[in-house]
């Protein structure tokens, strides 16, 4: 958008604010917190064709609703979001390279994708912004699901050498480093199914496996739950020793998936399964890193027979509005793993952009009273900076601060984005 654009949007996300603000009053977030948004390299950039996901979105049949196409076409427009982050008043940018562009064929790095991923480092500092890059957000190489993904033991050597390659690459201008985006995510929900495979998902693994040609084809949350998840903890190990050896003082950390999760009567012994199969091998992991990532959008209450049906009212996502699930999760991570917390996920997706202020402004109440209690909490990363590409639900779910038209790929700040940077400038003074 051109700077007229911006400011007629600034002016009337700013009327809309003004409703919905709550009176000021609270005292500040800590000096240095971050404030800022996320996204993800497969779900905003386009073609991304070297990829896993790629391949599953266009087989026929699919479970995809359509395929990612050109996305928020971001690959080429990465300056104009970055200064949107920036001009909203944000002072971070959680963004994902895409191991896929840059090693597209086992061992051929591209020089040319490490500069494009490098140049966008480059924007972030330019503006002022801390530039916190995620090298693994779901996607991986395409060769690399053939080989068996997650599954293959090679897979965590393979995935310290891209982050040995993407660190020399743009190290020097990193903020810091999210090794694996939400890797107790298929575990849990292997865990909550009673240790049972999605339904359907045996029979299009083995369709997707037929048309990688490969018989061992196996991606995130369509591989072994159990060993994805010990090879994703291997690899984040082994990715951060990689980083740690060229980079000492580079923040390095993880980003887990945590749903505020409870027993109801009779619940007791499935949540303890739940929690050491995906809770507690990933808290153990990470402590001693730099920070642990929390992503929290709702809670899950555990009944004897699996998760019990939502009380609150559902969203488009099928889950529960339930903003008081990032408090909740903050405090079981500092507790468990005795890092400094950063938010790198918290958002909700919705038509309301109301209720996207509400819920926000809702999750951040409970985040002060964390701080407040004493908890190291670092930053707050909402999810997400644009409408983008939701994976399974293609384009429908809309998380974004900001609106992106289809056709002409036009970024229309909503009044939640403005809303956002009001309280970034004043570092949280107006909520809670």
């Amino acid at each position: 958008m051109n700077r007229r654009e911006f400011a007629a949007a600034g002016l009337a996300g700013a009327a809309a604010m003004a409703g919905s603000a709550k009176a000021a009053g609270g005292k500040p977030f800590p000096t240095g917190f971050q404030w800022g948004v996320a996204t993800a390299a497969h779900q905003i950039e386009g073609n991304n064709v070297n990829s896993d996901f790629w391949l599953m979105e266009h087989l026929k049949p699919t479970p995809f609703a359509e395929p990612s196409g050109d996305a928020c076409d971001s690959y080429h427009r990465y300056e104009e979001d970055i200064a949107l982050v920036a001009k909203l008043g944000l002072t971070t940018y959680r963004y994902s390279i895409e191991w896929a562009r840059i090693e597209p064929e086992p061992g051929a790095w591209s020089i040319a994708e490490l500069d494009h991923y490098r140049r966008m480092a480059e924007s972030c500092r330019k503006l002022g912004l801390r530039p916190l890059a995620t090298l693994h957000h779901f996607t991986a190489p395409r060769w690399l699901a053939a080989k068996g993904g997650w599954d293959d033991p090679a897979t965590p050597g393979r995935f310290a050498a891209y982050a040995d390659k993407a660190t020399r690459a743009m190290g020097d201008l990193l903020d810091g480093v999210c090794t694996i985006n939400e890797p107790n995510g298929p575990v849990e929900e292997w865990a909550l199914r009673g240790d049972k495979a999605t339904p359907g998902a045996d029979a299009f693994a083995a369709f997707a496996a037929k048309a990688a040609g490969s018989s061992k084809f196996s991606t995130y949350g369509l591989g072994d739950a159990v060993k994805t998840r010990d090879g994703m903890i291997a690899g984040h190990k082994q990715a951060r020793a990689a980083i740690k050896a060229t980079r000492p003082h580079l923040p390095v950390g993880i980003t887990l998936a945590l749903t505020d999760l409870t027993a109801a009567p009779g619940g007791e012994d499935l949540y303890k399964h739940v929690y050491a199969a995906s809770r507690t091998p990933f808290y153990e992991a990470v402590r001693g890193d730099d920070f642990v990532g929390v992503q929290s959008y709702t809670r899950v209450r555990v009944g004897p027979a699996g998760k019990l049906a939502p009380t609150e009212r559902v969203l488009p996502m099928h889950y529960e509005y339930w903003p008081q699930a990032l408090e909740a999760c903050v405090r079981e991570a500092a507790r468990e793993t005795h890092c400094p917390v950063l938010v790198t996920e918290n958002g909700i997706g919705t038509e309301n952009d109301a209720e996207r202020i509400a819920y926000t402004e809702a999750a951040l109440a409970g985040l002060r009273r964390c701080i407040a209690d004493g908890v190291d909490v670092r930053g707050y990363i909402h999810w997400s900076l644009m409408d983008n590409f939701e994976w399974l639900e293609g384009y429908r779910p809309k998380f974004g601060l900001v609106a992106v038209d289809r056709t002409t790929f036009k970024r229309t700040p909503k009044p939640s984005a403005w809303r956002l940077g009001e309280i970034a400038k004043t570092n949280g003074a107006g909520v809670g």
